[in-house]
Parts: structure tokens; sequence; C-alpha cells
């Protein structure tokens, strides 16, 4: 064998090994992640709906995807969610992908009360995500004090005084928005943030609730931030699941969702 031959075979097999590591490095991670890489574990399988539970008329799994469904003759009197029975996260992180048509209205629902008089309905903080893109990232209280922060807001919810019932709070409300919200900052405009979101396409999402701040992220952008500072409505813990709401027929998909619990 020449000595050019030597040399070539000899960067050529240099450059397998290397190729070899990278490639098994690579999966080592992936596979990591899959099993809970930083304390995150996978709640929704890809496979069934093992966990969950939720009315099967609109909700399914489909391509690997936890998929809600309003159809034309099956449309909704009341928002309906499919609920984790995995337990009632406090303090956590809640990462995933979301894609919902343009007609669509949907929302994740963290520290949740369940309804007993409603069927799959919760109450409670709820990251809020349409088509139109009017509503997605804003933090709503679904059934409550509802808007506590608009897309692009830093708020601070201030200790609530009035009567504990349904009724005084509903009171507290007005134009779809709680009347103890007091903005504290910005974090750009709702339009400017709106350009972070893509329509009728995969976008993901990155809830980061501790105490009583609670952080809602679209595409690695901070879209609203709220510290709650009402110790009458707040919530410490509770149960996490997502919606379909009412309104015309829609499809909304969730996938990889990941949870790691502090």
């Amino acid at each position: 064998m020449s000595i050019t031959k030597f040399k070539l075979t000899h960067v050529g097999l240099v450059l397998a090994i290397l190729l070899a590591g990278t490639s098994e490095i690579s999966w080592g991670q992936s596979k990591k992640q899959k099993s809970g890489k930083d304390g995150f574990v996978q709640i929704f399988d890809g496979k069934s709906l093992k966990g969950w539970d939720g009315d099967p008329n609109y909700w399914r799994v489909e391509d690997g995807c936890l998929t809600g469904e309003i159809t034309p003759d099956k449309l909704l009197k009341t928002n309906s969610f499919i609920i984790w029975r995995g337990g009632e996260p406090g303090d956590f992180e809640f990462t995933g992908e979301f894609k919902i048509t343009e007609a669509g209205n949907s929302g994740i629902n963290y520290r949740s009360d369940q309804l007993t008089d409603v069927p799959f309905a919760l109450r409670g903080y709820q990251a809020d995500i349409d088509g139109k893109m009017r509503y997605t990232g804003q933090n709503y209280e679904e059934r409550k004090r509802t808007t506590l922060a608009y897309r692009g807001q830093k708020t601070t919810i201030g200790t609530y005084a009035g009567e504990n019932t349904p009724e005084a709070i509903r009171a507290n409300v007005k134009s779809n928005a709680w009347n103890g919200l007091n903005v504290t900052g910005s974090l750009g405009s709702s339009d400017s943030l709106k350009t972070f979101i893509k329509s009728e396409d995969w976008n993901t999402f990155h809830l980061v609730i501790k105490g009583n701040r609670l952080q809602h992220y679209i595409n690695d952008v901070l879209m609203s931030e709220v510290t709650d500072d009402d110790t009458v409505n707040r919530k410490a813990k509770g149960l996490l699941g997502v919606q379909v709401h009412v309104g015309p027929p829609m499809k909304v998909q969730y996938r990889n969702l990941m949870l790691k619990q502090l």
C-alpha cells in the first residue's frame, strides 16, 4: 500500500469513529429526554388516552396527538375538557406543542377544580389558545375571575375584599376582565407578540408555574406573567386539562406533553 493510500484510509477510519460517537451521543440524549431528562415526565403516550378522562365524542388520539374536535353534528353547549388524572400539580413546568384550526378556541387549564354539575368542566387558571390568535398566550381564569393578564402584560392581582360567592366574584368582572388586574409591566404589544405565533401550524408552549407567579411562553417568547396576590381566589394546586370551546366546528391537537413538578 502506498503512503498516500494509507493516509486516506487512516483519515477515513478516524472520521467514521468520530461520526459513530456523535451518533451515539445524540441518540443517548434523545433517549434521556423521552424518559424524563431534567425531571420532565411524558404524560401523554401518543397512542392512547390512558391517564386522561374526557368525552369521547370530542376527544381521541389521532396521528400520535391528543386531538379535540367539534363537528357540525356534535356541537357543544358547554366547554369540554379532557383531564389528566395523574395528580394535582402545584408548582411545575409544563411543555408541549399545539396546532389549532383558524376557527378554533382552546386552552390549557391548571390548578383547576372539576365542576360536579357540568360534565368535563374545569374552573381555574388557563393558558388561552385560539386559532385567530387574539387570545393565545394570555392568562384567563375559566368560570371565575376571567382575564388576569392580556398578551403582553405583566400584572399583579390585588387582594380581594368582597364576599367569597360566585355572584360577588362575577360582579367584580368588567368587560371580561378582573377589576383587580393591575398592569405592572409590558412584554411588548399584543400585535408584536402575535407575530411569533404560527397560524394553523405547530407552536410550542411552556408554562412556568411557581408559587403565585404564573408565566406563559409560546415559541420560547414570554406572552404574559401574573403575580397573584389574591389569597381568597388564587389556587396553589389543582387539575390539569385541555379544552375544546363552545363555538363553530374546530380542531385542536396537542403532542409531546412533558411535565416537571417542582
